[in-house]
């Protein structure tokens, strides 16, 4: 496997760290080497934050990066944060309820998707959407596989999962509709390429 170089980004709150935390666990429980670095805005409360995560099946070089392979902005905010970690082989992806502007995005990427997580959060539970993502995150890498991450979000949130058994399905749930939320996306844009061959 390649090393695969993700940047996660959202609002203090929205759980980009503790997704990012699942997936290095994940890694390291596969025997994959992992790095993840946890960045946070100057604001004490609400600013963005930002998590690096790297995984591969070599020995990383350098814990920090200038460009990402995938970004997922969680926020408006996020978008703006993030645009510089993204690179002509960057998938730059947001959610689709965000009014964003051209201007707004990166100007180099391999492809710019806009997904529509937050809505589907609002289905579930909006407390999974960081879940969501991190499944969508998991399709357009392949970087670890589904069931290494359910064993690492039960190590993180057994607990919970213990007082609560319907928090576990509705997590494994979650992590479902973010890759087939991806998997639809890809897609769709296969069928509107086709057919304008």
């Amino acid at each position: 496997m390649r090393l695969v170089r993700v940047v996660l980004a959202g609002e203090g709150g929205q759980g980009v760290q503790s997704v990012a935390e699942i997936m290095a666990e994940a890694a390291y429980e596969e025997g994959k080497q992992a790095i993840y670095i946890p960045n946070f805005g100057l604001e004490q409360r609400g600013g963005v934050s930002i998590a690096f995560l790297q995984v591969s099946d070599r020995r990383i070089g350098a814990p920090k990066f200038n460009k990402a392979d995938v970004i997922a902005a969680l926020s408006q905010r996020a978008i703006a944060r993030t645009r510089i970690y993204s690179g002509p082989d960057t998938i730059f992806m947001y959610d689709s309820s965000f009014k964003v502007k051209e201007e707004d995005l990166p100007t180099q990427y391999k492809m710019i998707l806009d997904i529509p997580a937050v809505e589907k959060s609002k289905e579930l539970n909006t407390r999974v959407f960081n879940v969501i993502i991190m499944g969508a995150v998991l399709e357009l890498t392949d970087m670890i596989p589904i069931e290494a991450t359910r064993a690492a979000l039960e190590k993180k949130l057994g607990y919970k999962f213990e007082k609560n058994p319907e928090l576990r399905e509705m997590n494994y749930r979650a992590m479902e509709v973010g890759r087939a939320l991806v998997q639809n996306r890809l897609k769709g844009r296969e069928m509107i390429c086709a057919s304008m061959t």
